[in-house]
């Protein structure tokens, strides 16, 4: 897919799966090494040990691991100097962070002027009940047994998880913040990548939304 013109940055999109694909979009993204970068809900430090091989200079942060390499603190609690990263990244993992106003003011404190963030994202507003009935679907046919409904499914998530419109308007007095750029996600929730084409085959026929967002930002 082309690089789309919007926002900060012209963003590309790759439609390859996690994680070698996940690095080659952020890769892609990303100024050139070398940075100092920060890692937003890094779990495992998977994509940070990646990066850090690619010669980036990486902090990576998550409350709720012990991931090798990722330190267990909160984004607003960082200790760091003010404009003390090049750029950050933040993998499904805004939609979780609390408190979110604090946290991105945070974020945007520790970001140098001009300093890039890449969003990769899971849109919860965008996750309805068809959506959640696809997935069922589908980890039904990998043997999976789950005794929850579609509505549950939504419920649950909408009540735990920020939108993506409430983390762009979080963002948005501290960041230049690019268009959303759309796609499959389903399928790296516990199914995997031969359900991506079969995920972007029922987005284009309109069955299911596209949940998956990906944007850059920049730091004001």
């Amino acid at each position: 897919m082309p690089p789309v013109g919007n926002g900060p940055r012209a963003l590309r999109f790759t439609d390859r799966v996690p994680a070698a694909a996940l690095l080659a979009f952020v890769r892609a993204n990303l100024p050139a090494p070398p940075l100092r970068l920060l890692e937003v809900g890094a779990g495992d430090g998977e994509l940070a040990r990646a990066l850090t091989d690619s010669g980036y200079q990486v902090l990576a942060i998550d409350p709720h691991s012990g991931g090798e390499g990722v330190r267990p603190v909160a984004l607003h609690e960082v200790d760091e100097p003010a404009g003390a990263f090049d750029a950050a990244l933040a993998v499904t993992s805004l939609h979780h962070v609390e408190p979110l106003g604090e946290s991105i003011a945070r974020l945007a404190d520790l970001l140098r002027p001009d300093g890039l963030l890449v969003v990769d994202e899971f849109d919860v507003g965008a996750f309805d009940e068809p959506a959640a009935e696809w997935w069922l679907r589908q980890r039904r046919s990998l043997g999976a047994v789950a005794e929850i409904t579609p509505a549950e499914i939504v419920g649950e998530h909408r009540a735990h998880l920020h939108p993506l419109e409430r983390i762009v308007a979080a963002l948005e007095p501290h960041f230049r913040v690019g268009i959303p750029l759309y796609g499959p996600y389903l399928y790296r929730w516990n199914l995997g990548e031969p359900f991506r084409r079969p995920e972007e085959a029922a987005i284009a026929r309109a069955e299911i939304p596209a949940v998956g967002a990906r944007f850059l930002a920049q730091r004001r």
